[in-house]
């Protein structure tokens, strides 16, 4: 309601008991005023003179400039600035004064009030109300009508109009039942909603009643198209249906989609997404894209408003690329399409040019780095979460700080080669070279040749210049002597001599060579029990057991395949680039209870075969090996039998379907199995496969 200081009379007068006659009398004939509020030098109030008080000076023939101070009446009531309008509402209703003095809070004068501004008050915001109804009816979507006591029209909007087909003028004093007749049934029914048809529309009915001036009893009938609420209602279910269609196209998409709205919240999000980055959709719906997934960089096309394609990206081995795509209405951005595409590139071939560009360039100094002789692997290379492993490791890394010889023992594929990088890397000699050898691979013949180095004309075709060792190369550095239990007894014997002088001559040579270089060798063969049958010096193998380790097979960790299935998967999708997400769980537990005869090699040359053969984004226990997947058959039919027999029935077949793959090739068939050449000889010799 409308307060009380828009109501008031302001005065803007100075006037206190000294006013004079004349003074007083110019003010009230100026204003029309009734009377007049006096005020001490504060301004607080102090009395009013009033209309009769005037009368009387004038009556008793006083001076105009007699000062009003003996005809001022005191105490008087006042309003405060602050009452509410129904008690100033009140106040007018019963008071017989029709001019009341306003003060504020500290009793100083702030105005006059009377009934006149009151009425004049309510009249303005009376019609300001009335304009503002009439512009709310006139542009309202529900048909308004008004009626007497006597049910004759009295009042009819625009769209009330539009409904009947009729003007206002035609409307307005005419029966309502004339109009409207199924009024006259909802007025009778009593309900105040009613479904009815005006003309060909269907509407719903509600009826009001109020009370006019007369205090008699009218109508308000108010009729909502329902034909609008129907299509808005039909607009609702085809956006349903779009948007359930969207999210179906979604998420049978091939390639990972995501669609974010105008503030960049992801609103949906499809299933591949979610495979390759291995996460919820409840951990990432309706939060924000760029806090999700910062290395989309979403936000980019909220600003530059045009689609654009990212760099490749790599997440656990798997390339792929982004396309920012905004969402535009009317010039504005509205929402934005992330398309992550990492199963087939060929809109980006230029890219991928640009990238096979780069990789063969990474590729050739790779080959180069391969080419100098350094260790590659640290002990972060070898994954582990077994205690004795880890152990292992520990007992390793003090080992190397040393310069003593180390033996690293352990079946086939175990990783001993990786712990002598990693020994090597951890020593005081890892700014020096790191030499491989190994003892299997090179002919007898040429070992001695390639371990001491040979002399010009040593022997024939040999060259000009001669040739220096893989002693001469290690010099100040580490040789590795891989497979060193197949080394011949002659070339024991000269070992010997180089580990206890560390001095050598080369092969047709004459001159005695200094070097000082730190030996870590490496075995898959029982040196004890070859120093038994004089097949391995003695004096040899004391000299190099002075620090040995033992690398259990991975079939006594078994807890490490679940660890290195992922590494490996990482690894060989940007190796064999496939996009490989998981694995099977019945595929898993092949490979966590298989007996691993190869070791960690036999799982990697396993993982390597099955990331080749998936197709539906993850390997299934059909792209295992089938003499796995046959012995897991076995496994279930023959559960009694010993599992000691098991192993080696899978062995056997293992080496002869490699041996059949190769047609006899046992070079290759090694390879395959992950065995050295000499190694697979002893297992042919053992099962007595004869091809």
């Amino acid at each position: 309601m409308i307060p009380l200081k828009d109501m008031i009379t302001p005065v803007r007068y100075r006037i206190t008991a000294d006013t004079s006659l004349r003074q007083a009398l110019a003010i009230m004939r100026e204003n029309k005023w009734s009377l007049l509020p006096v005020t001490n030098k504060d301004h607080r109030l102090v009395g009013v003179f009033t209309r009769s008080s005037l009368y009387r000076m004038i009556m008793e023939q006083l001076d105009l400039e007699t000062p009003i101070r003996n005809y001022i009446k005191e105490n008087v009531s006042t309003l405060s600035i602050t009452t509410s309008y129904s008690e100033v509402e009140s106040i007018v209703r019963t008071s017989a004064v029709g001019t009341g003095v306003v003060v504020d809070d500290a009793e100083r004068v702030v105005g006059l009030f009377t009934k006149t501004d009151m009425v004049l008050s309510l009249l303005k915001a009376t019609s300001t109300l009335k304009d503002q109804l009439d512009t709310v009816l006139t542009n309202s979507t529900i048909g308004v009508v008004m009626t007497d006591e006597n049910k004759q029209i009295i009042y009819v909007n625009e769209r009330a109009c539009m409904m009947t087909g009729r003007k206002a003028s035609e409307l307005q004093s005419t029966g309502l039942l004339s109009v409207f007749p199924a009024a006259g049934q909802a007025l009778e029914s009593g309900a105040p909603f009613h479904p009815i048809k005006v003309e060909r529309l269907k509407a719903v009915l509600t009826i009001t009643t109020y009370e006019n001036v007369r205090n008699k009893i009218g109508h308000i009938f108010l009729f909502q198209d329902l034909s609008e609420i129907e299509n808005i209602a039909t607009e609702l279910e085809s956006v349903k249906s779009l948007k359930l269609s969207l999210q179906t196209a979604i998420n049978h998409a091939y390639d990972g989609i995501m669609m974010t709205d105008e503030k960049q919240y992801i609103q949906m999000v499809s299933p591949s997404l979610l495979e390759l980055f291995q996460i919820e959709q409840k951990d990432i719906l309706f939060k924000k894209a760029d806090k999700v997934f910062p290395q989309f960089q979403l936000s980019k096309v909220y600003e530059s408003e045009a689609a654009e394609v990212s760099d490749f990206k790599e997440i656990n081995g798997i390339k792929y690329i982004v396309h920012r795509i905004p969402i535009l209405q009317d010039g504005k951005v509205v929402g934005a399409i992330g398309k992550i595409m990492y199963r087939q590139l060929n809109e980006v071939s230029e890219l991928f040019k640009k990238l096979q560009k780069a990789e063969n360039k990474a590729n050739y100094y790779h080959s180069e780095y391969q080419k100098a002789e350094s260790a590659r692997f640290t002990w972060d290379h070898i994954l582990s979460k077994d205690a004795y492993m880890e152990k292992l490791k520990k007992s390793a890394t003090k080992a190397a700080k040393g310069r003593s010889t180390v033996l690293i023992r352990g079946e086939s594929g175990t990783g001993k080669e990786l712990f002598a990088h990693a020994v090597h890397n951890s020593s005081a000699r890892k700014e020096g070279k790191f030499v491989v050898v190994n003892c299997a691979a090179i002919p007898e013949d040429l070992l001695e040749s390639e371990f001491f180095g040979y002399e010009d004309g040593a022997f024939t075709g040999a060259r000009n210049k001669g040739k220096i060792g893989k002693f001469d190369l290690a010099n100040g550095g580490t040789l590795f002597l891989d497979e060193i239990g197949d080394m011949s007894l002659n070339l024991q014997a000269k070992l010997l001599r180089v580990l206890q002088e560390r001095e050598f001559y080369r092969v047709g040579g004459t001159k005695r060579i200094q070097v000082d270089v730190r030996i870590i060798a490496a075995t898959n063969r029982n040196l004890e029990e070859m120093v038994k049958e004089g097949t391995f010096r003695e004096d040899l193998y004391y000299r190099l057991n002075v620090i040995s380790f033992h690398i259990p097979p991975l079939r006594d960790r078994v807890g490490d395949i679940h660890l290195l299935i992922g590494k490996m998967m990482t690894e060989l999708n940007a190796a064999l680039n496939t996009s490989i997400t998981g694995m099977d769980t019945h595929a898993r537990a092949v490979l966590e209870t298989y007996h691993w005869p190869g070791n960690v090699r036999e799982l990697r040359n396993v993982m390597e075969r099955a990331m080749t053969f998936a197709e539906h984004g993850k390997i299934q226990l059909e792209d295992l090996p089938e003499y796995m997947v046959v012995k897991r058959r076995e496994k279930h039919v023959a559960s009694y039998w010993p599992e000691v027999k098991m192993a080696e029935s899978a062995e056997r077949n293992a080496i002869e379907n490699a041996l059949e793959k190769t047609n006899g090739n046992k070079a290759k068939a090694a390879r395959i199995l992950g065995i050295s050449r000499s190694g697979l000889y002893e297992k042919i010799k053992k099962y007595q496969l004869v091809r």
